[in-house]
């Protein structure tokens, strides 16, 4: 923190309190006046007027203070404090970044790899020896190394000099400072550090150790002689000697056997035909068969396919060639040439060796004819004859088995029931409408019908639906094609087929048929009607008529007996009244009474007549 010099702590309570009568005729800038002409500047002013700003190494109230910042670092004209350049740190700016960092406050992190040092201000990278880049992430490139990879390598025969060093790695093969002596005889190898195996007068590669042999030896050490037949550098000669001679494996001469001589043992000692010490013997050979005849000892060398002490026998079976010593590579048994070893192919068989079959739908000797065989059936190579897949037959596999026969051959028998078809291929069941399980043996079960009993009924009152059309099968009292809707007035029965007989009204039970009688009436077909003293429904009511009133069936209302009215026929007729329902009036006069039952008049003493109108 900034301490304030003693005359700028003046000059700033002057600045903040001045005297309250002080006048400036020069009107203070940025400040304000104190005395008499007199301006107390604010910090970063100066002037008799306040006008003037503090230079780069002043600061404060008139300018009075000297900047301490160091390093070209800004001096704050207020305060003093110091705002430091790219690269530098401290209260004056007096300190160099710390390592690893760079730039405005030192905020920037250094990028750079490999033990570089980094520049306080720029952040740019200075490389140590054997590296170079922006950032010196990178090796010195091929053929340079040291500072700045300024140095050229020295280093010869594909030799690598060290990035920093400048050292050389030497190649296998090669050593010294610069790579510039190869490895001594004997010796191979990085460094030439390795002993050379090779035998036999073979050279070993430097680099490698790989041997390079003399002429007549081979090997990976040189170690073998040339293989019988060749001699030469890499054995690569062949020998050209006859006659069974001897090859020498370095220079290719001949050692001929007894009784031939010549450079390549071609020539000899006795005429053609004739052998022995003296060429006084006759050859015992089959000539026609027989390349020659040894001239030493009459041994007879046969012609290809010819065998037997004396050439006069044929190859065995599978041999042939020189000697017959040669097997033959024939297969699947085809004929070998006894002289040549070529195959001819038994049918059904091609290829050099006969090894390959026929290719499918073709057959016979080298696969020449063509296969007729229909339906997927497998054609013999051999001779062409079809072999049927379950479900056909005939000469060429053309033919559905016949109907209830099935598989291979068509030789079994189909087990499904109630006209259920059976697949020729492998028996199963195709059931009829109607039928399920392996072998149709059982019906659909309630509520389904049709081909797998897949569908179901659509019945509303009926029992099931038939198993193959799906027809609903009515209950009694129903009809449609659902089953759906009440039989008509009048019929009853399954499909509402029959017809009702009852009577009086009566209704018949669309299920049975039964009659369910209308009141007052009773019986079978409700022909009959209640007995005296019952009514209503099934005539079970009992009448409750009194005075011999008769009870109507249906309604149970009486009929009351003359003389007598009410529900009941309780009551008798009013006075002056008879008859049914008392509804006549009587005519008795003289204080004679009626009959309610008839009307007749019962006369007073003293009268008589009909209406007891004549004094006796």
């Amino acid at each position: 923190m900034k301490i304030l010099c003693c005359n700028a702590r003046s000059s700033l309570i002057l600045f903040l309190f001045p005297p309250l009568t002080a006048h400036c005729a020069d009107k203070c800038v940025h400040g304000r006046c104190i005395a008499p002409n007199t301006c107390q500047c604010e910090p970063g002013w100066g002037g008799p007027n306040c006008s003037s700003a503090c230079d780069s190494d002043h600061w404060g109230p008139h300018c009075s203070s000297r900047c301490q910042c160091k390093n070209g670092a800004l001096c704050n004209p207020i305060t003093g404090a110091c705002h430091c350049a790219s690269g530098f740190k401290g209260w004056r700016c007096e300190e160099h970044c710390g390592q690893g960092t760079y730039g405005n406050d030192c905020h920037q992190k250094c990028q750079c790899q490999n033990g570089a040092t980094c520049d306080h201000v720029t952040g740019e990278c200075t490389c140590p020896p054997g590296y170079t880049g922006a950032f010196c992430e990178d090796l010195c490139p091929p053929g340079k190394h040291g500072p700045q990879c300024e140095e050229r390598c020295p280093c010869q025969n594909g030799g690598v000099c060290h990035h920093v060093t400048g050292e050389c790695a030497c190649p296998p093969g090669w050593m010294g400072m610069v790579c510039g002596q190869p490895c001594p005889e004997g010796r191979y190898g990085k460094n030439c550090s390795q002993e050379c195996q090779c035998h036999n007068g073979g050279t070993c590669d430097s680099a490698t150790g790989q041997c390079y042999c003399s002429p007549g030896y081979t090997g990976e050490r040189c170690q073998d002689e040339c293989p019988v037949g060749t001699y030469g550098v890499q054995c690569a000669e062949t020998c050209k000697c006859m006659n069974r001679g001897k090859c020498y494996h370095i220079s290719g001469a001949c050692l001929c056997e007894p009784g031939y001589t010549g450079e390549h043992c071609e020539t000899r000692l006795c005429p053609e035909g004739i052998y022995g010490l003296k060429c006084d013997k006759k050859c015992p050979c089959h000539m026609p068969n027989t390349w020659s005849c040894h001239p030493m000892s009459g041994e007879c060398s046969c012609k290809p396919g010819w065998s037997g002490l004396y050439c006069n026998e044929t190859c065995s079976p599978g041999f042939y060639g020189k000697s017959c010593q040669q097997i033959c590579s024939c297969q699947n048994g085809a004929d070998c040439d006894s002289v040549t070893g070529k195959c001819t192919c038994a049918p059904g068989f091609k290829g050099a060796a006969c090894g390959t079959p026929c290719l499918p739908g073709t057959y016979g000797v080298n696969c020449s004819s063509v296969c007729n065989c229909k339906n997927e059936a497998i054609c013999s190579p051999v001779d062409g004859s079809c072999a049927c897949k379950a479900g056909w037959h005939g000469v060429d596999c053309s033919v559905n088995c016949p109907s209830g026969t099935w598989g291979l051959g068509c030789n079994l028998t189909c087990q499904c029931l109630n006209g259920g078809a059976c697949s020729a291929l492998d028996g199963t069941c195709t059931c009829a409408p109607g039928w399920r399980g392996e072998k149709c043996e059982l019906p659909c079960q309630d509520g389904t019908y049709g081909m797998d009993c897949a569908e179901r009924c659509d019945c509303s009152h009926a029992d099931g639906c038939h198993p193959t059309t799906g027809y609903c099968r009515c209950l009694p009292g129903w009809s449609g094609i659902h089953c759906d809707s009440v039989c008509a007035e009048g019929q009853w029965g399954p499909n509402c087929s029959l017809s009702c007989y009852c009577k009086n009204g009566a209704s018949c039970s669309p299920d049975d048929g039964i009659c369910e009688c209308a009141p007052g009436y009773r019986g079978t077909t409700c022909q009959r009607i209640c007995p005296s003293g019952r009514f209503g429904k099934n005539c079970i009511g009992i009448c409750t008529c009194t005075n011999n009133g008769t009870c109507n069936p249906i309604d149970r209302s009486c009929q009351c007996y003359p003389g007598w009215i009410g529900s009941d026929c309780s009551q008798p007729c009013p006075p002056s009244h008879w008859g049914p329902n008392c509804i006549h009036t009587c005519n008795c006069h003289n204080g004679a009474y009626c009959s309610a039952y008839d009307g007749e008049c019962k006369c007073t003493p003293g009268w008589t007549g009909l209406y007891c109108t004549q004094s006796k």
